[in-house]
């Protein structure tokens, strides 16, 4: 399967902003490039690319006086398979976990195990550890919070969702994540394009998307609580303890948004050679 995917961004800045994007695909899909993913940056500027603490890679940059848009276009091949269901996949025991696994048992920003623990165990722990309990989150929260774009909240954490129990796929993915940490499963938070492949299509504006992943029986796992079911065609771009680490744009100064657009979605092309 070949996925066209891109994205059209703009900030209008009062003055010169350092920015810090997260905005290319991550590292481990990069081997599945068939055409370059280059950003464009109107008017055109100076860039330098680093790789983060978590593996994402990111750009700095300064945004001039004025508007400034960011953009890219590129073909991805995808296995065209849907997430895989790790039915018999078994939880660790703390001690056995990997030393960088563990911090993603911690609370963070967005992601209050402090105040949400008491709650999971009284809900969860009856579940049978493992995938069993993890879906059992992932149904809990797909009930709790209902999708509505139109109510994003980049302030809202997971106990913020759980509380209004209303938001969009950032607030499905911090509260399972959150629920998934208090029962000693390590989760973290991805960002990325998913399109309507599949499946039908969304009224919904294309926007990028949030899942999570859990650590179980050695190996990291795609989950979606917003879904709640196995979907075609993720391009990850960022990994993250929550949405704090994998923020698409950070601006140290004022900004703001003037335009949005992603598209993400299945082509038939000739076969192409891939990018290097």
């Amino acid at each position: 399967m070949i996925i066209h995917a891109g994205y059209s961004i703009s900030y209008d800045c009062p003055k010169p902003t350092p920015t810090l994007l997260a905005l290319r695909i991550h590292s481990s899909r990069r081997p599945d490039l068939l055409t370059p993913e280059a950003l464009t940056f109107s008017p055109p500027l100076g860039t330098r690319n680093y790789t983060d603490g978590f593996g994402n890679i990111c750009t700095r940059l300064t945004a001039p006086a004025g508007r400034l848009t960011i953009s890219t276009e590129f073909d991805v091949f995808d296995s065209g398979l849907p997430d895989a269901v790790p039915l018999d996949a078994t939880q660790h025991d703390i001690e056995d976990l990997p030393d960088d696994v563990l911090v993603y048992l911690l609370g963070s920003r967005y992601v209050e195990t402090d105040v949400l623990s008491s709650f999971a165990w009284q809900q969860f722990e009856a579940t049978q550890p493992g995938w069993p309990r993890v879906q059992a989150i992932l149904d809990f929260v797909h009930r709790h919070i209902r999708f509505d774009y139109m109510q994003a909240d980049s302030m809202r954490s997971a106990y913020g969702a759980y509380l209004q129990q209303v938001g969009v796929c950032r607030d499905f993915a911090h509260l399972a994540i959150a629920f998934c940490r208090c029962m000693n499963i390590p989760a973290r938070y991805c960002t990325g394009y998913l399109g309507d492949i599949g499946v039908p299509a969304s009224e919904a504006p294309m926007d990028f998307s949030a899942w999570f992943e859990v650590y179980l029986g050695g190996k990291w796992h795609t989950a979606d609580a917003r879904h709640n079911k196995p979907r075609i065609g993720r391009i990850l771009i960022a990994r993250g303890r929550d949405a704090t680490d994998v923020a698409l744009s950070t601006q140290f100064g004022p900004a703001a948004l003037a335009g949005f657009s992603v598209v993400t979605e299945e082509v038939a092309r000739p076969s192409i050679r891939r990018a290097m």
